[in-house]
């Protein structure tokens, strides 16, 4: 796992995701929803991986901004779950909570990287901060 904020907190997000998914087939017998969850919420992730090693500041802000997408998402599988009666109240507060942050600090990242690209036109962009210690 990366040093980077996101990185961290999507990867635990990702957790929280997948034992979501198994509480909601194995103790309310949810299998449609839940799948929806399971694969948007731990998108995230790995898409944010993916745009590490991202061959151009077009294609880390297309991987970023498409895990942005995926965090809508999975704020709406959230939502519906919870306005089904799937969620709790208390589990819906926890986990729409950190959907949201999530989905806020990559917002940011979107709308700084495409901010950079406008100053700092270059096709070569790499972010060295973005490469794991080998």
């Amino acid at each position: 796992m990366g040093d980077n904020l996101i990185d961290k907190r999507a990867y635990a997000f990702a957790l929280r995701i997948v034992k979501a998914y198994k509480f909601l087939c194995r103790d309310k017998g949810e299998y449609a929803l839940s799948k929806q969850l399971l694969r948007s919420g731990t998108a995230i992730g790995a898409l944010m991986r993916e745009a590490k090693f991202a061959q151009s500041r077009a294609d880390f802000i297309n991987k970023t901004s498409v895990a942005l997408k995926e965090a809508n998402e999975t704020l709406y599988w959230i939502e519906l779950l919870h306005d089904s009666g799937y969620f709790d109240d208390d589990a819906y507060s926890s986990i729409h909570g950190e959907a949201h942050e999530i989905t806020s600090i990559l917002v940011s990242i979107v709308k700084t990287t495409k901010a950079n690209s406008m100053k700092y036109a270059n096709d070569g962009f790499v972010r060295e901060d973005y490469f794991p210690d080998y």
